[in-house]
């Protein structure tokens, strides 16, 4: 049975039957409900206090921006600290921002830069605490879960548009910005409740925790050495970009072109959720008989069209039912680039991938709130949500050049066996920088088959940590060959041969075909002493013979 059928038969609703994931997915919802309430409140809020059209598309920029700015950092908080505590963090720091922002309404203290700063505290809470909740997704569930997982997660926050944005609308309407904020408020207390009562097993390691500089850079050169990712990143940002000013811009759709209030806002926001919740329960049967690709393209063209019948109508009810095929493209594009991602990362780097993911696609999403809202506010709404609609076609074209993998299972999970070498040398874990060294020997005839092994072989140690990694061979001796690789300490050593996957090691296997029995492959581990520059001698002072 392939992974893709397992998916399906497990369905969407399988990741709900562990209990763990069960309640914290249900508390999130809760606490999502009231965000978008508080969404909805800044947003028509900041319409009746700023002259601005960039000022209310920036309501939605400044929560997003914090994950492009601090993404890589609280990815790699997420990878070496226990992710539970990571997310009572971040959820602690929406709630704070929430019940400030209470306090100044309460007070009278409100200005555009007031909502653009608590929003922008808000993005710092959610993107402290989201890396950390989708990382742990392989920590609650089996493998073949994470696919329905994170289509779960992408449609339960795109569901709660159906209802939070109206529900948000009616309680603008009927009491003010001030009970929205509260209720936000009192939302944040059940995703604190449910990780405070709920905790999960996490493999544990014998290795220490890494130096955060360490993490960052180790995340940072898997995710450029992984060609699925980057790819998954660049389409992701693009869509992002091309494809926000649905969200972004409805704002003043409801208000100059429907010339409509917050009630009718929160109606077209819950036609957009309406559609990605149809999406969400369809995606593991369209998984299955279409490649991520297909699905990508006609996400984007839904997406497209959605800013197109937005430019054209004036009708609540035509906007509503466009909205609804661009919920639909919205979370069947992300689910997809979601799944890529967290299915080509293994346990020890998910965090990092994830997070370097988000801060390039809510970079993507801020820059292009920030871009539409210019085109509109210079030149018009209309051309600024034709102009998107193109955009998304482009992104959608894009494929023939940067196709999107179509993954169902992840081979990258490391085999956790490795037998440390006997050392001489009374090393420390922070010992180094280590040399490694490994001699081989191959005649003419292979010579083809092992430069193509090693071009794996670089690719594989590279990602798993190995530094400056260089194949040698001996002009006077052609069948000497020397592979040469670094790492910074002798602790970070051990970290990556902990991270080869059995396939991986495999490529050991070969390399041992290839050379003969006599002259097996020779590794030597050096460690770097500094030598310095030679101490001079103390000169001899000069004495007096008068």
């Amino acid at each position: 049975m392939t992974a893709a059928t397992e998916e399906d038969k497990s369905g969407l609703l399988a990741p709900l039957k562990n209990p763990t994931f069960r309640s914290v997915f249900l508390a999130s919802q809760l606490s999502s409900l009231g965000w978008l309430m508080q969404t909805v409140a800044l947003s028509w809020l900041m319409v009746t206090i700023a002259t601005s059209d960039v000022m209310v598309a920036l309501v939605q920029a400044a929560s997003t921006l914090p994950t492009f700015f601090l993404a890589i950092f609280v990815g790699a908080i997420a990878d070496n600290y226990n992710r539970r505590i990571v997310m009572i963090v971040g959820r602690s720091l929406m709630m704070a921002a929430s019940a400030m922002l209470v306090i100044l309404m309460a007070l009278g203290v409100t200005n555009p830069w007031i909502i653009l700063a608590f929003s922008f505290l808000d993005g710092c809470g959610i993107a402290l605490a989201d890396p950390a909740w989708r990382a742990s997704l392989g920590d609650m569930l089996e493998r073949r879960h994470i696919p329905s997982a994170v289509t779960l997660l992408n449609v339960g926050f795109n569901t709660v548009r159906s209802v939070g944005p109206a529900l948000g609308g009616f309680i603008v309407a009927a009491f003010g910005p001030l009970v929205t904020f509260a209720l936000t408020t009192l939302g944040f207390v059940a995703p604190l409740t449910a990780l405070w009562r709920n905790k999960w097993k996490v493999p544990s390691s014998s290795l220490p925790r890494e130096a955060l500089l360490t993490a960052i850079y180790d995340g940072l050169r898997f995710t450029a050495i992984s060609s699925e990712i980057k790819t998954t990143i660049v389409r992701g940002t693009l869509f992002g970009l091309a494809g926000t000013s649905i969200l972004a811009l409805l704002p003043l759709v409801a208000r100059d072109q429907l010339k409509a209030g917050p009630v009718s806002y929160g109606v077209l926001m819950a036609g957009f959720g309406a559609g990605a919740l149809l999406a969400g329960l369809a995606n593991p049967r369209l998984r299955r008989a279409f490649v991520q690709e297909r699905m990508f393209v006609v996400a984007c063209i839904a997406c497209a069209a959605c800013a197109l019948s937005l430019a054209l109508t004036s009708s609540l009810a035509i906007a509503t039912a466009s909205l609804a095929f661009g919920g639909a493209g919205w979370v069947t594009a992300w689910s997809g680039l979601g799944v890529n991602v967290q299915l080509a990362s293994p346990r020890w780097v998910v965090g990092r991938t994830i997070s370097i993911y988000s801060a390039f696609t809510y970079g993507g999403i801020a820059g292009g709130s920030w871009l539409w809202g210019t085109i509109a506010e210079n030149h018009s709404l209309s051309l600024a949500l034709g102009a998107s609609a193109g955009a998304s076609l482009f992104v959608a074209a894009l494929g023939f050049k940067l196709p999107i993998s179509n993954r169902f299972d992840s081979e990258l999970e490391p085999s956790g066996s490795f037998d440390a070498p006997s050392i001489a040398l009374d090393l420390k874990p922070r010992s180094g920088p280590i040399l490694i060294t490994t001699e081989y020997s191959i005649s003419d005839d292979n010579a083809d088959l092992f430069l193509d092994v090693m071009r794996r072989r670089r690719h594989v140690q590279s990602r798993v940590g190995a530094r400056q990694w260089t194949l040698t061979r001996d002009v006077r001796e052609p069948s000497r060959w020397l592979e040469t690789y670094r790492t910074p300490t002798w602790m970070d050593y051990h970290r990556l041969h902990h991270r080869l996957t059995a396939a991986d090691k495999q490529l050991d296997q070969e390399l041992l075909e290839l050379t003969p029995e006599a002259h097996p492959p020779k590794t030597t581990i050096l460690v770097e002493r500094p030598t310095g520059a030679a101490r001079k001698p103390s000169p001899v002072p000069y004495v007096s013979q008068k």
